[in-house]
């Protein structure tokens, strides 16, 4: 990409998407195109294809997405579904209307079959059922690969789909209660020592696995395979190993500086190991992530002591 290639980052507020437009300015692309949802609903077509005939964008990174949890996939199933395909659809058909360059779709691990072996290789792809937690969100994603894909057989665009693993970073969500398991145990840890806690309890064994990924080596990764990748078949974004809970639970408790007990009540069952995902194909493209999960959560974690009062309010 030229360094005055116009960009459209759709999403550029979200957790990915800042990552995105973060990793951008570094590079030094200035030209991008910003929207925040109350000037643009990308689920209004109409919208979305004034922006891009008024706009003229060369590339664009399709971040945006309906996301949650999983009380928000039972409760509101229909919203996760009908959200996503309709950003989808008017972000790559506009795309394609407006002769844009190049566009990247960033799709999630969800899009594996549940029981599909470990690692997680691309072709596992629709070769068995979905996870039944996420199912709307997850075929709503499936869709937004087989339509890049099928423009690209038909229309001859250059759209490429990016699947990253379990993502952490700075700007994420610290809810202990609604979000992932990093920066829950992040915020866990961090309120124990500041109360000098005795000890911080954690509700399972500890023995599942999950593989996370800095958000900014993501966006790296993003960046990279624009710049570098042409075929239509999906690509995986990951570091390349897992870590159990309770040796992630230790790496915590030493960066957040907590001198108590970790208690493991083993209350619930373990949940679901994570999806590692198999990086050999970027991997073989020359891409690798680059930010160790010590140096990972040292970020992460001080992002969150900035924001801290934002946060709880």
């Amino acid at each position: 990409m030229n360094r005055d290639a116009k960009i459209f980052v759709a999403g550029h507020k979200g957790f990915v998407g800042s990552a995105i437009v973060r990793t951008l300015h570094q590079r030094g692309y200035n030209r991008l195109i910003l929207k925040t949802k109350p000037e643009l609903d990308l689920r209004d077509s109409l919208q979305v294809q004034y922006l891009f005939r008024k706009e003229q964008p060369d590339y664009v990174f399709l971040a945006a997405a309906k996301v949650g949890g999983i009380a928000a996939n039972r409760d509101v199933p229909a919203d996760f579904i009908r959200d996503n395909l309709m950003i989808q659809q008017n972000v790559i058909d506009a795309s394609y209307q407006s002769d844009v360059k190049k566009l990247l779709f960033l799709g999630s691990a969800c899009i594996y079959p549940k029981l599909a072996p470990q690692p997680l290789k691309e072709q596992y792809l629709l070769t068995g059922a979905l996870d039944e937690t996420n199912e709307p969100y997850a075929i709503a994603k499936i869709a937004g690969i087989k339509m890049c894909q099928a423009y690209n057989k038909q229309y001859n665009t250059r759209y490429i789909t990016a699947i990253p693993t379990s993502l952490y970073g700075p700007t994420n969500h610290f809810d202990m209660q609604t979000s992932h398991v990093m920066p829950a145990l992040i915020r866990k840890f961090h309120e124990a020592a500041q109360r000098n806690l005795p000890q911080v309890e954690i509700g399972e064994r500890g023995t599942a696995r999950h593989e996370f990924l800095h958000v900014d080596d993501l966006a790296n990764a993003c960046l990279y395979l624009m710049e570098h990748y042409e075929d239509c078949d999906i690509v995986n974004v990951g570091a390349g190993e897992d870590i159990s809970i309770r040796e992630l639970a230790e790496k915590i408790k030493t960066i957040t500086g907590y001198n108590g007990e970790i208690v493991y009540t083993a209350a619930q069952p373990d949940g679901t190991s994570g999806k590692l995902v198999d990086a050999t194909k970027i991997n073989g493209l020359g891409w690798q992530a680059k930010i160790g999960l010590n140096e990972g959560i040292r970020s992460a974690y001080a992002w969150f002591i900035q924001n801290e009062s934002l946060l709880s309010k």
